[in-house]
Formats: C-alpha cells, sequence, structure tokens
C-alpha cells in the first residue's frame, strides 16, 4: 500500500467515525430516513466552526442544531421547510452551497476579484522587471567586478 493511500484510509477513517458518532444518539426506527438526515445535515454548515457541517461539527451549537433538524423531520416537515426556517433564522451562512443573490455576492465574486487582483500585481512587477536595464553597475563597480573577475580567471589558470 503506498503512502498516499494509507493517509486517505486514515483520513477516510477518521471522518467516518466522527459522523457516526454525531448520529448514534437519533433514532431512525421512526419516521425519521437516517439518509435523507444525513444527506441534510450535511448540506448545513456548522456556525460555530464555520468549515464543517452540522454532520461532523462537534460544536454544542452543531448537536443542538441536528436535534433541531431532527424533530423537524420527525414532525413531517420536508428538506426545503427545514433549509427555509433556518435560514430564516440564521441567515445564507447556515447553507454550505449559498444562493446567487445581492447578499451573497461577495461569496460568489470575492474569490475571482482576489484573483483578479492578485493577476494585475504578478503583471505589473514582471513587466516592471522587463523594462529595467539588465546592467544596473556604475561604471566604477564595473570596473571593480571585472578586475576581480579578471584576477580569479589568471589565479586559476596559474593552478
Amino acid at each position: 500500500m503506498t503512502h498516499r493511500l494509507k493517509i486517505a484510509a486514515l483520513l477516510w477513517a477518521l471522518t467516518t467515525g466522527v459522523a457516526h458518532a454525531t448520529l448514534e444518539e437519533f433514532d431512525f426506527t421512526g419516521p425519521v430516513d437516517e439518509q435523507r438526515f444525513r444527506e441534510l445535515i450535511g448540506q448545513l454548515r456548522c456556525l460555530v466552526c464555520q468549515n464543517e457541517s452540522l454532520a461532523a461539527s462537534q460544536a454544542e451549537l452543531a448537536q443542538d442544531l441536528r436535534e433541531e433538524v431532527y424533530k423537524m423531520m420527525a414532525q413531517g416537515q420536508d428538506d426545503a421547510q427545514i433549509v427555509d426556517f433556518l435560514v430564516a433564522r440564521y441567515g445564507d451562512f447556515v447553507l454550505y452551497n449559498p444562493p446567487v443573490k445581492p447578499t451573497t455576492y461577495p461569496l460568489w465574486i470575492g474569490p475571482f476579484l482576489l484573483l483578479a487582483v492578485a493577476g494585475l500585481v504578478l503583471f505589473r512587477s514582471v513587466s516592471r522587471r522587463a523594462r529595467q536595464p539588465e546592467d544596473t553597475l556604475s561604471p566604477e563597480q564595473r570596473r571593480r567586478v571585472e578586475a576581480a573577475l579578471g584576477e580569479g580567471h589568471n589565479e586559476r589558470d596559474k593552478g
């Protein structure tokens, strides 16, 4: 087994264990379908961790939100109703894939703007460097470099 494959297997085992640990306390023998529950909490962001889904997060708020989602599912609400409730309460940030609308433009356009600015800075830096003359030594500095190189070359020839 290659080194990369071992690392991938370890990461998969660790993340799978976290997801299972968060779902053990829920009873899926009733009206709540486990697969639907997993998919829904996988689409929702933990508001504390901000880079984890509700399925993966171990934060208390994430646990509370998982319980809230479970209760709403048990009451017969569909996914759209649950998502609408959470968005109304916490905003579009609770969604891992927020809709494109004026309030979320920075989320969708921001990375492209940063990339464009970085490209512009790189372009300007390279073009400035290309316009600079390569010979930036003064005549005195050039004479000293040539003398030093000439002396070193003569010493190598002697040896």
